[in-house]
C-alpha cells in the first residue's frame, strides 16, 4: 500500500550512522521522548540520568550541563532553571514551609530579597535580615523557626565581602541549611562546599554564559536529600530551559577560566587606578586593601570577578553622577555582568540600605557600578577620564 508522504516523512526509517563526534555536543531537544515499549516506560525512573521519560526531565544537552556546573562548583548534583532568580526561588520552595523562617543578608541581590518580603510573606514563611559582616548578628536572629540561611559573597552592588567559614560555622551550630549565591565566584574564585555549604546557586547568565544573551540559573547540592527535595520541586513547578540555551552555556564553559583571569586582572587595574582620581571617595572591589572584607576575601579567594563599585565624593549631585555615565562612550549602561561588553550602572543607595548599615559601612557619596568586559584596559581608562573630565570637573 502506498502511503501519504506526510505519514512517511514523520517514519521515516533512515537513523544516522553512529559514531559521529566534534568538540561541542549535539543540541537535543524535545518535549515528548519515545519508548521502545511499554515496559520501558514503566520501568524508567525520571530522578535520575539512566534514561530519559520527558523533556523537562531532561536531554542528553541539559544532562551534560547539569554534570559540568556541577564539576564547576565542586558539588555532585545539579539542577537548571530558566534564570538566578528561579534558582533562588526553587531553594525557597524546596525547603521553607508555611511558619518557617530564613535569614537574608542585608546587602543581598535585591530581588532576593523582594521575594521574601512578597510571595513568601504571603504564603506564611518569615523573613530576617543580619548584618554578614557580623556573625554575632546571624548567631542572634536565627530562631527555632530558621530553617534556611543565605550567603552571599560579596554583598550586592557595595561588594562587602564576609567570612563564610564563621557565618557557615553559626549555622552549622544550629543544624540550619546554607545557600551561597555564587554568581560573583562562578565556582572559579572560591569552591562555596569547601567552606562546608550545602546548597550553591548562581546566575549562568553571567559568567558560565558570558556573552549577555542567555538567562539561566543552577542549584547545586552534594548531598542526596538535598538534592532529591529540590528535584522533586524543581519537577513540580515545571521549570525547565531550552536545549538552544544550554548549547550556548556549554559552548562558552570551556573558556570560564580564561575569561574571568582576564576580567579579573582588567577590573583591579581599572579600580585601583580609580582609587587615584580626585573626584573619586572609594573603590568598592574586594581584592583591593581597604575594601570591606578584603581580609576575608584574601583568605577564601584565588580570584575576583571584572565587578566593583565606586564612590564618588558626596559634593557632586546625582545627575552629575548620571550625566557621567551617559558619557561614557565605551562603558554601555545595562544590568547584569561577565559579558565581553563593559557595563555602568549608578545606583541610589538610599533607595535598597537602611540609613544605619550605610552609616557603618561608612558609604557616603554616589555609587556607580562597573562590570568590565573584554575590551583594552587603555581604551577603558580614556573613557572613564574623557567622561569625568566632562561631568565631574
Amino acid at each position: 500500500m502506498t502511503r501519504d508522504l506526510s505519514t512517511d516523512l514523520i517514519h521515516h526509517p533512515y537513523q544516522p550512522p553512529e559514531g559521529f563526534e566534534a568538540p561541542q555536543g549535539p543540541v537535543h531537544k524535545a518535549s515528548t521522548i519515545l519508548f521502545k515499549n511499554v515496559a520501558a516506560v514503566r520501568s524508567r525512573d525520571w530522578r535520575h540520568k539512566t534514561g530519559y521519560t520527558y523533556g523537562l526531565h531532561g536531554t542528553p544537552t541539559t544532562f551534560t550541563l547539569e554534570e559540568r556546573i556541577a564539576t564547576l562548583e565542586g558539588g555532585t548534583h545539579c539542577v537548571l532553571v530558566p534564570s538566578g532568580l528561579a534558582a533562588v526561588a526553587l531553594v525557597d520552595q524546596a525547603l521553607l514551609s508555611q511558619g518557617d523562617e530564613v535569614l537574608i543578608p542585608g546587602n543581598a541581590y535585591g530581588p532576593s530579597i523582594a521575594l521574601a518580603r512578597n510571595e513568601l510573606q504571603r504564603w506564611g514563611i518569615g523573613h530576617r535580615l543580619y548584618d554578614p559582616m557580623d556573625p554575632a548578628s546571624l548567631a542572634s536572629a536565627i530562631t527555632d523557626r530558621t530553617r534556611l540561611v543565605w550567603l552571599e559573597a560579596p554583598g550586592s552592588i557595595t561588594m562587602e565581602f564576609p567570612d563564610l567559614p564563621a557565618l557557615v560555622a553559626v549555622a552549622r551550630a544550629r543544624r540550619v541549611v546554607t545557600a551561597l549565591d555564587n554568581t560573583w565566584g562562578a565556582g572559579v574564585a572560591f569552591k562555596g562546599f569547601d567552606l562546608g555549604i550545602d546548597i550553591v546557586m548562581q546566575a549562568l547568565t553571567k559568567y558560565p554564559s558570558g556573552g549577555g544573551d542567555v538567562l539561566m540559573g543552577s542549584v547545586v547540592t552534594r548531598d542526596v536529600a538535598l538534592h532529591e527535595k529540590l528535584k522533586f520541586t524543581h519537577m513540580r513547578l515545571g521549570v525547565g530551559i531550552s536545549g538552544n540555551d544550554a548549547e550556548l552555556v556549554l559552548r562558552s564553559l570551556s573558556s570560564i577560566a580564561l575569561r574571568y583571569a582576564a576580567q579579573d586582572q582588567a577590573g583591579r587595574d581599572l579600580a585601583a587606578w580609580l582609587g587615584t582620581r580626585p573626584e573619586v571617595r572609594k573603590v568598592l572591589h574586594p581584592a583591593l586593601p581597604d575594601s570591606p572584607g578584603h581580609a576575608h576575601w584574601r583568605a577564601t579567594c584565588t580570584a575576583a570577578a571584572g565587578l566593583f563599585s565606586v564612590m564618588f565624593h558626596e559634593h557632586y549631585t546625582q545627575a552629575q553622577v548620571d550625566a557621567f555615565v551617559d558619557g561614557l562612550k565605551l562603558f554601555r549602561i545595562g544590568y547584569s555582568w561577565a559579558g565581553p561588553l563593559s557595563l555602568a550602572v549608578p545606583y541610589e543607595l538610599q533607595t535598597f540600605r537602611s540609613a544605619e548599615s550605610l552609616q557603618r559601612a561608612h558609604l557616603e557619596g554616589r555609587l556607580v557600578r562597573f562590570s568590565v568586559g573584554l575590551e583594552g584596559v587603555g581604551d577603558l581608562k580614556a573613557d572613564l577620564a574623557q567622561s569625568m573630565a566632562a561631568s565631574l570637573a
